[in-house]
C-alpha cells in the first residue's frame, strides 16, 4: 500500500490517535489524510508484529473507532492536538 512521506512526529502522532479508542479513523483522515487502510498499513510497518496483532484486536469491529457506527456524538472527548 503506498503511504505518503510522513515525519517521525507525524507517525508518532497518528500512531498514538489510532491507540485511542474513541480517537475514529474518520479525524485521523481528516487531519492527516490517511484512510483506515493507510492507517493500518502504517501501524503494521512502524510497530512490532505482536503490538500491531494485539492492536488490531483491539479495534476490529470496535464501535468507537468508526463515527458512523458511534451510539453517541455530543460530549465526545477531543485532544487539544486533534483537529478534527
Amino acid at each position: 500500500m503506498k503511504l505518503p512521506n510522513l515525519d517521525s512526529e507525524t507517525i508518532d502522532r497518528i500512531i498514538e490517535m489510532a491507540w485511542e479508542d474513541r480517537t475514529t479513523f474518520d479525524a485521523i483522515d481528516a487531519q492527516f489524510g490517511l484512510l483506515e487502510k493507510q492507517v493500518i498499513a502504517l501501524m503494521k510497518r512502524e510497530m512490532k508484529q505482536s503490538s500491531f496483532r494485539m492492536w488490531r484486536e483491539r479495534v476490529s469491529n470496535r464501535q468507537t473507532k468508526h463515527l458512523y457506527q458511534r451510539e453517541f456524538i455530543a460530549g465526545r472527548f477531543k485532544s487539544q492536538n486533534q483537529k478534527t
